[in-house]
């Protein structure tokens, strides 16, 4: 077993990290969720510039820490989280290209499970299912904590696509109209397998950045900053 710090996130404590860590895609995100939303905040990794933060949110401790784009790097950063700093909870909080005409841009959306294409999960662990599901325990607490915060919060399959760019213009229609998928992005299967191979547990929201219905786009900056809906559901989970 690797010893810490790994060769991916340069903590040499795994104190210094909470047992919940919320990660977004973007890592000037997880800075913003810092500056915002934590008080008594310690910086643990900067390595690749991939920030990591732990403080407190209402007096409870938690940490937000960035996981890149797509499978391979999520799936770095959750498995040396989840296997040599003893976390416990991975919240992912990211973006999605809405494929249903129900979910709207700025909606949150609650993931039950992710389909994918995708190997990660047979390479790594021999798993052969094409969905994985997330944690009911930690979904549940996410429904309570939209419910408290009065923020409706809607639910399903997502994508979790290896490519963002293809020539096949109705592949999105197809998984949509295949597999149920009522959204797209790129993390939540390899973070689910991580969970499950590891005896940890994994939820994800996800703020719709885009519609391939309306063909609406919101900037990156809209997308670093105002996603605090999710955020907020999020960090109700610190300290439990």
């Amino acid at each position: 077993m690797s010893k810490i710090p790994t060769p991916h996130i340069a903590c040499d404590d795994e104190a210094k990290i909470a047992k919940t860590v919320l990660m977004p895609g973007d890592p000037l995100r997880a800075k913003f969720i810092a500056d915002t939303f934590l008080t008594d905040v310690t910086c643990f990794t900067t390595t690749r510039n991939m920030f990591g933060y732990t403080g407190k949110y209402n007096g409870k401790r938690i940490s937000v820490m960035g996981s890149g784009m797509g499978m391979p790097s999520i799936g770095i950063y959750s498995y040396e989280l989840y296997s040599f700093y003893g976390v416990e909870n991975i919240i992912r909080i990211g973006s999605a290209g809405s494929y249903d005409a129900d979910l709207a841009v700025y909606d949150t959306v609650l993931v039950t499970e992710a389909y994918s294409e995708s190997t990660f999960a047979k390479t790594a662990f021999g798993m052969r299912g094409k969905s994985l599901k997330s944690s009911n325990a930690l979904n549940n607490r996410l429904r309570k904590a939209a419910q408290k915060l009065n923020i409706p919060l809607k639910e399903g399959k997502v994508h979790s696509s290896d490519v963002f760019y293809s020539t096949d213009s109705n592949r999105w229609k197809n998984v949509h109209d295949t597999y149920g998928c009522k959204c797209v992005e790129m993390e939540s299967f390899a973070l689910f397998a991580n969970a499950k191979a590891t005896g940890k547990k994994a939820a994800c929201l996800l703020t719709i950045s885009d519609s391939f219905i309306s063909h609406e786009v919101t900037s990156a900056e809209e997308r670093q900053k105002n996603f605090k809906d999710m955020m907020r559901i999020a960090l109700e989970l610190a300290g439990k």
